[in-house]
């Protein structure tokens, strides 16, 4: 497939690159998946325990508020754990973002194999490949899984048109210079 003649990346680039980038980030999907999970239900039950404690507090024993203060205070209870079960939610469901992130940001580090990188030279179009040449920068570093994963982005993208253009542009530009000297 790695002819000259093809001008514009095929869906089998893209498939590709999504295929190798899915197989490499496996690991860190499943354990954001599990983590999820795992917090969600963890979480699920200890809200199901905390309101059930809120809503157990009768607070008709306490005489040092009074009546009207005790009254007031037993029918906005529900509420009050309500709003506590939603903020606890929201930072958890914060801290969850934060950890996934840094998963998937991690995941982003690691280098493409040996098989896979042969697969991608072998597999890819002229254009494609001209795309993650682009993307792997610097080329003095391995690549890594993050520089397919953004050759993807802009093989989408039409990184590959715009890249060709670049190098007409150029050509012509030299030609020029060429002219005047």
């Amino acid at each position: 497939m790695n002819q000259e003649t093809t001008q514009t990346p095929s869906r089998q680039d893209t498939a590709l690159l999504r295929k190798i980038v899915l197989k490499l980030t496996a690991t860190a999907n499943i354990t954001c998946a599990v983590l999820v999970v795992l917090v969600a239900l963890v979480w699920y039950d200890l809200l199901n325990r905390l309101l059930a404690f809120g809503n157990g507090l009768d607070y008709a024993g306490n005489r040092l508020m009074g009546a009207e203060a005790t009254a007031l205070v037993q029918r906005y209870n529900p509420y009050f754990w309500g709003v506590l079960v939603a903020l606890c939610t929201i930072l958890l469901a914060w801290w969850v973002y934060l950890i996934v992130r840094a998963i998937h940001r991690r995941s982003r580090l690691k280098l493409v194999d040996a098989h896979s990188f042969s697969q991608l030279a072998e597999q890819l179009s002229a254009p494609a490949l001209d795309v993650l040449l682009w993307a792997w920068q610097p080329h003095d570093e391995p690549l890594r899984v993050g520089d397919l994963q953004l050759a993807r982005a802009e093989l989408s993208g039409g990184r590959a048109a715009r890249l060709q253009q670049a190098a007409q542009q150029l050509a012509v530009l030299q030609n020029a210079r060429q002219r005047e000297h």
